[in-house]
């Protein structure tokens, strides 16, 4: 049986462009028949798992993510291998994540591109220090890899907490790929959003207008402001799993991921609009029940000038209705309200790092809340 943490959350943006798309614009999609600011989960997940509080909780448990494996390997092996020995090994090491790239072009820099993976490939502390402990040991006797060196590679991915959060996909080696024990929406305003248009101009200090009193440069950003509703749902079964069974840094995990998902924003533009948020209000819930998302309460756009107040009371009413409907979807909950002065981000935190309050909800007990 699954245990599912689920996340509700709301938090407000003032003029920003926190996820563009291919031509600058922030991101937008139509929801209940309304255009709608949008954040995509690959922006989110690489705000959170980069973020400060993901990384000082979790600095010696993450992944890295990268196409550079190759040129790594080579550069600790190209003083003792040479450079064609060293370049044959590193490529061997390399292809046991994946294909790499064959530039048609000759030379050093296209060398050096033949050593990259066509795609980010996702790797694990422990893996990382494999590949480096059997290229040192490559390079120490002078020899390639043997087949059976390559075949006895550990390559589970399991001991990052990214890895585990988010998954990782190996085209060439499915059978070492890990399933997400995280879900991750797109968050979406809770209101009909306008993009506009900021037009810009920069001053040439040195220009003294003798002859030319016109700016030094002009320019135009696209912004818009929303309030989101994001959620998020983590199987803390598939979690443990994915860490092989460790439950200290699974509970560390879980804690670092909410706490990243409440106070880290999304990067884009953020030097031209310091649009850093934190999260005004949090549902955290507990249970084996299906998980659902609340995105319907904000089907019909929210409207007027209180768009906090009312977008956390149609969050609560239709939950109540969907309880209503299909009983409890949900056995215990936190609530964390800076709008209404109700509950802490550190209540909330140990409440979804527990190990208990799983059991309940629908076909149980009644369900039981904290900070409500």
């Amino acid at each position: 049986m699954s245990n599912f943490i689920q996340l509700h959350f709301l938090t407000a943006y003032p003029p920003s462009n926190l996820n563009r798309d291919d031509l600058g614009r922030p991101k937008t999609a139509v929801f209940g028949g309304t255009q709608r600011l949008r954040v995509s989960s690959q922006s989110l997940k690489r705000a959170w798992r980069t973020s400060d509080a993901f990384s000082n909780a979790l600095h010696d448990q993450k992944g890295t993510r990268t196409k550079g494996l190759g040129n790594e390997l080579y550069a600790k092996l190209a003083e003792e291998l040479g450079e064609k020995k060293a370049d044959e090994t590193a490529k061997e090491l390399a292809k046991l994540y994946g294909e790499l790239k064959s530039p048609k072009k000759d030379g050093e820099k296209a060398a050096a591109e033949a050593r990259e993976h066509e795609t980010l490939v996702f790797l694990s502390p422990g893996e990382q220090q494999a590949l480096e402990t059997l290229a040192l040991k490559l390079a120490k006797e002078k020899r390639a890899p043997t087949k059976e060196e390559l075949a006895a590679f550990p390559m589970s991915g399991h001991g990052a907490a990214d890895i585990a959060l988010f998954g990782r996909m190996l085209a060439a080696t499915p059978g070492k790929n890990v399933e997400a024990a995280a879900q991750v929406a797109h968050a979406l305003s809770v209101h009909r959003v306008t993009v506009e248009d900021d037009f810009f101009t920069a001053v040439d200090d040195l220009n003294k207008h003798d002859e030319d009193a016109g700016a030094g440069h002009m320019g135009s950003t696209e912004f818009a402001a929303a309030l989101f509703y994001e959620y998020v749902c983590i199987d803390r079964e598939l979690l443990l799993r994915n860490l092989d069974g460790n439950e200290a840094l699974a509970a560390k995990t879980v804690r670092a991921l909410i706490e990243a998902c409440l106070t880290a924003s999304p990067t884009g533009k953020k030097n031209s609009f310091a649009s850093s948020a934190r999260a005004s209000f949090a549902l955290a819930e507990k249970g084996n029940q299906q998980p659902r998302s609340l995105a319907v309460s904000f089907l019909k756009a929210v409207e007027g000038a209180d768009q906090m107040v009312t977008a956390i009371a149609a969050l609560k009413d239709t939950r109540a209705k969907m309880d209503r409907a299909y009983g409890a979807c949900w056995a215990s909950e936190a609530i964390l309200d800076a709008v209404g002065g109700r509950g802490s981000l550190k209540e909330l935190l140990d409440f979804v790092a527990a190990p208990s309050g799983f059991e309940g909800g629908k076909g149980g007990a009644e369900p039981t809340g904290r900070g409500a």
